[in-house]
């Protein structure tokens, strides 16, 4: 019957409400001389009684409609409609006792506070009680959910969760031992090692993280555990988003990659960031790929002069155009944008962009990095790594750019494949080439181009990442394809390696390798487990067949290697800066070198990939491929 009242529509449930009311007046009346005179008989034979009760009855209702208690939503009621029934019960008693004198009936002096007291308890109990009826009866629909994190943001949570539709709280998990044991606004706070305890007796599914403030590092262990009972993980926004209005601490996202593999962010040196980049004519080369994108979005808040887009793909052009232009109107950013449709493997086009816009600085992203996608087109991989970046020196060299940085990868280390190779040898050449400058000009000068390269791993979130892939994967159901049971990459955010590389391009002196601290390998089939956990999904191996997300191992793909390293030699020297370091590493002298690229574009011209592949293998890059020569085109000649 209940159920189906819930349901009613406004105004039948404002009839069933006054329709009870005046039972509940009607009781409380009766009661009330029951009470005081122990017996009911010579009270209800006399008809003034039954006349005053009935104006009482009236006269109740319309108090209670004046004050507006029929107009609040009971599930919603608070402390402030069981005073207002207190004061309409005392006005109701006010009421009997005037009536009584109108109708000059008998009234026991005692009788009105009774009647009172039965009206509170009659009227308001009632509501109390239905209003616990239906909280029960709704918070049995919603899906119940732990909260890890019993502190400010926790509390919050609580009240915005307790008015939506989709979550009911059942404990908090908190590490703090002054907090466990206890309840907080009516819900107990368990300590981490009742986990496993709570997950199970709650059948528990979700676990919302309230720790907006927390340090990486903590969020990580964390995630870690949680992963481990196979719960999806939601997090809240970060209080500054928060605080800034940006977002409501209720709009719960997925939890990020990063905060499962990135480390405390460093802050970054100021005058570092703004070295190479402030009040500077900069230029980016691939400025529309993952990293160059971010590379000018954090050039442009350093207020450069201008910045100059150069881009061989015009669709990316346009997005990073516009992405940086609707980021100068939010952030108030007077910046010059120019957006340039180029190759880097065309010189002349880079000589005359940089000595038309007088750059003082490039920052090369422009490159082809997909591994099996250049092992599959070698002679464009060696043409735009190799000839594309040696091209785009020589040209700042010619337009007295102050400052190079080049872009480099960990798998230019003791490459297996071309992409790698041909990454190298462009470091070869810029070290030629910085050699070179300090020659004809001196150390300390400042008249001569200063290059210099810096060598990270994967980012997360970029075009070629696996953590795109592995969530289209969870989303369609699975598997999830790993190549190697054993394989392990270092990550980086994409913002923090930008930031890194502006910073490290600031320190060269001339011919410099940067080295970026990656921090621990990560096991890529690890990562997939994770991915899987935190979804709220289990993993189907041979232990558990009826699990959702099986992981299925393909086998190394084109030139990719288990494990990838930073440095070639044992050599580093630590910088000013805790995350970069700078490497010493072999060169080539600029004749060499130039000797070896000009058989490379007779080779590539001839497409002659054995030649190709033996130059590869001469050049003091440690180039030990994996597999033969992988290029579809020469391979279907073959046939």
């Amino acid at each position: 019957m209940l159920n189906s009242i819930i349901y009613l529509s406004r105004t039948w449930k404002r009839i069933v409400s006054l329709l009870a009311d005046s039972v509940f007046i009607f009781t409380a009346f009766w009661a009330a001389f029951y009470t005081r005179m122990g017996e009911l008989t010579s009270f209800i034979t006399e008809l003034d009684n039954w006349l005053l009760l009935g104006s009482v009855i009236l006269g109740t209702l319309a108090i209670f409609v004046r004050s507006g208690l029929y107009r609040a939503i009971l599930r919603y009621m608070s402390i402030h409609a069981v005073v207002t029934i207190c004061i309409s019960a005392g006005l109701s008693a006010l009421l009997l006792v005037l009536m009584s004198y109108y109708f000059q009936t008998f009234l026991p002096r005692s009788v009105p506070f009774i009647f009172a007291t039965y009206l509170v308890i009659f009227s308001g109990g009632s509501r109390l009680f239905i209003r616990n009826y239906i909280h029960i009866h709704f918070q049995q629909q919603k899906q119940a959910v732990l909260v890890y994190g019993a502190g400010s943001a926790g509390r919050q949570l609580v009240t915005l969760i307790g008015q939506g539709a989709d979550y009911r709280i059942v404990g908090f998990i908190d590490d703090n031992r002054s907090l466990q044991h206890i309840t907080i606004q009516g819900i107990p706070v368990y300590s981490p090692a009742s986990l496993e305890r709570v997950v199970i007796g709650n059948n528990i599914k979700t676990v919302l993280l309230a720790m907006p403030s927390a340090k990486k590092g903590q969020k990580r262990v964390i995630v870690e555990k949680l992963a481990e009972f196979h719960l999806e993980v939601l997090t809240i926004p970060n209080l500054d988003d928060v605080l800034s209005g940006n977002m409501q601490i209720d709009q719960f996202q997925e939890v990020s990659i990063g905060d499962l593999l990135g480390r405390d962010a460093v802050a970054p040196q100021q005058e570092l960031l703004q070295a190479n980049t402030t009040d500077k004519v900069v230029m980016v080369t691939g400025a529309g790929g993952s990293i160059g994108s971010e590379l000018c979005r954090q050039i442009i808040r350093q207020s450069p002069k201008a910045i100059v887009l150069f881009e061989l793909s015009e669709f990316s052009l346009y997005q990073v155009e516009q992405d940086l232009v609707a980021l100068s109107v939010e952030e108030s950013l007077a910046v010059n944008i120019i957006p340039l449709l180029g190759s880097v493997q065309h010189m002349h086009r880079l000589e005359m962009v940089m000595r038309s816009f007088s750059v003082q600085t490039v920052y090369h992203a422009a490159a082809y990095k997909h591994v099996p996608l250049v092992e599959h087109n070698v002679i464009e991989g060696v043409r735009n790594n190799v000839f594309g970046t040696f091209f785009a020196a020589q040209a700042a060299i010619n337009a007295n750019v102050e400052s190079f940085v080049l872009i480099s990868t960990d798998k230019a280390v003791r490459p297996t494949n071309v992409m790698g190779t041909t990454k190298r040898i462009a470091e070869l050449g810029l070290q030629a080439l910085a050699e070179q400058q300090s020659n004809l000009y001196g150390v300390s000068s400042n008249q001569y181009t200063r290059f210099c390269m810096v060598r990270f791993g994967n980012v997360l979130g970029s075009s070629g990442s696996v953590i795109p892939l592995f969530k289209r994967q969870i989303a369609a159901g699975g598997p999830i394809t790993v190549t190697h049971q054993k394989i392990t990459r270092y990550f980086m955010t994409i913002p923090e390696a930008a930031q890194l590389v502006i910073q490290a391009g600031a320190m060269g002196k001339g011919g410099d390798v940067f080295v970026l601290d990656m921090g621990e390998p990560v096991k890529i089939v690890d990562l997939a487990k994770n991915l899987v956990h935190l979804s709220g999904l289990e993993l189907k191996d041979v232990s558990n067949p009826y699990g959702d997300i099986a992981i299925k191992f393909t086998g190394l793909r084109p030139g990719e290697k288990l494990y990838e390293e930073l440095l070639i030699g044992d050599y580093v020297i630590q910088t000013a800066h805790s995350r970069i370091m700078t490497a010493t590493e072999n060169m080539m002298p600029l004749n060499e070198y130039e000797a070896l690229i000009e058989h490379l574009d007779i080779a590539c011209h001839d497409f002659d990939h054995e030649r190709i592949r033996e130059l590869l293998l001469e050049a003091p890059t440690g180039f030990n491929p994996i597999d033969g020569i992988g290029d579809l085109v020469w391979q279907q000649n073959q046939k």
